[in-house]
């Protein structure tokens, strides 16, 4: 027997969807534009836009369980479309951020770059990419911010080869890293770390490092992104160790 059709949506529920299918698109628009200032190397730029994809892709999901588009827009699948956005965004054009930039040593960066492209296909390929109480299963393929990283903080080729390696062995290894929006345990804390994950990451995208009056202040953003970056690292680590809790799913 056939599922019963949903009931018919009103005009405003069918704006409200459709406004956050726009906005998961978008990302594709800022993915594009971001491949354009990598070639010319505009690398700040390119990190800018990534960055702002980044914060669409954190409250896109919310937004889309909220208007319930999976009801109000059967056809179309959010799920689907979120995850072509995810992989331009967060793996093929800061793959070729990586290439360009010289992040990783030359003679390795065709072999680092297709490291990243193929063990993030099998990523998000996977039908078990999060666990019931959503950490996700890996490495979540969020090389937006080893490129964020590996630039920012002035990494030597040879130690940005080795992260790209690490990252994605880790795809493929039992470990668990927090989603901070999704994530019911330490949700509290969860939001203040992942705010001040974003100011001092976006600081330290604006701050030049030849800026010498700001070098305090490049000091401090390194210090908030990084520290916080770690302790998102711990949730999902103790979750590794620990197991699931009860009702947490």
């Amino acid at each position: 027997m056939n599922p019963p059709p949903p009931p018919p949506s009103s005009l405003a529920g069918l704006v409200r969807a459709w406004l956050v299918h726009g906005l998961t698109a978008s990302g594709a628009v800022l993915a594009f534009l971001a491949l354009l200032a990598v070639e010319k190397g505009a690398w700040g730029a390119a990190l800018a836009w990534l960055t702002v994809a980044l914060m669409i892709d954190g409250i896109d999901g919310p937004l889309a369980r909220w208007s319930r588009v999976d009801r109000v827009t059967p056809t179309i699948s959010g799920a689907t479309l979120d995850l072509v956005v995810d992989y331009l965004t967060f793996v093929f054009v800061p793959a070729l951020f990586i290439y360009r930039a010289g992040l990783v040593p030359a003679p390795l960066a065709l072999a680092a770059t297709i490291l990243i492209l193929v063990s993030s296909l099998y990523h998000y390929a996977r039908s078990d990419l999060k666990t019931e109480d959503n950490y996700f299963r890996g490495f979540p393929a969020l090389w937006n911010l080893v490129a964020f990283y590996l630039f920012a903080c002035r990494a030597p080729q040879a130690v940005g080869f080795a992260v790209v390696c690490l990252c994605a062995a880790l795809t493929f290894l039992p470990v668990l890293f927090v989603h901070p929006v999704r994530v019911r345990e330490h949700r509290r804390w969860l939001a203040a770390i992942t705010g001040l994950w974003v100011v001092s990451s976006v600081l330290l995208l604006a701050i030049s490092a030849q800026d010498a009056g700001a070098a305090g202040w490049r000091i401090a953003a390194v210090a908030g992104s990084t520290g916080s970056l770690a302790a998102l690292l711990v949730f999902g680590g103790l979750r590794t160790i620990r197991g699931p809790r009860a009702g947490l799913a």
